[in-house]
């Protein structure tokens, strides 16, 4: 299924884009970021497990276990704090 992952702040600065359409076999957020994670280089240091790294699904905060469809939008983005 093709679905379209937009890259907010540090993420997108390590991987020198806003974003990409890629067509993937993952069922849910944490799978594909696995996938992701599996390119190596920038995508496995600005994604990888245990950094801190939030994710939204058709711009609603989701945990990792929310389920991807066809044509869906994926954010990933670092934590921010306001002041």
């Amino acid at each position: 299924m093709k679905v379209q992952i937009r890259y907010f702040a540090s993420v997108r600065e390590a991987l020198d884009t806003s974003g990409e359409t890629v067509d993937t076999g993952a069922a849910t957020l944490a799978a594909l970021r696995d996938e992701l994670i599996a390119r190596g280089g920038a995508y496995a240091a600005a994604l990888a497990r245990g950094k801190a790294v939030r994710m939204a699904l058709d711009q609603a905060m989701s945990d990792e276990a929310a389920a991807l469809r066809e044509g869906c939008e994926v954010a990933f983005f670092p934590p921010v704090t306001g002041g």
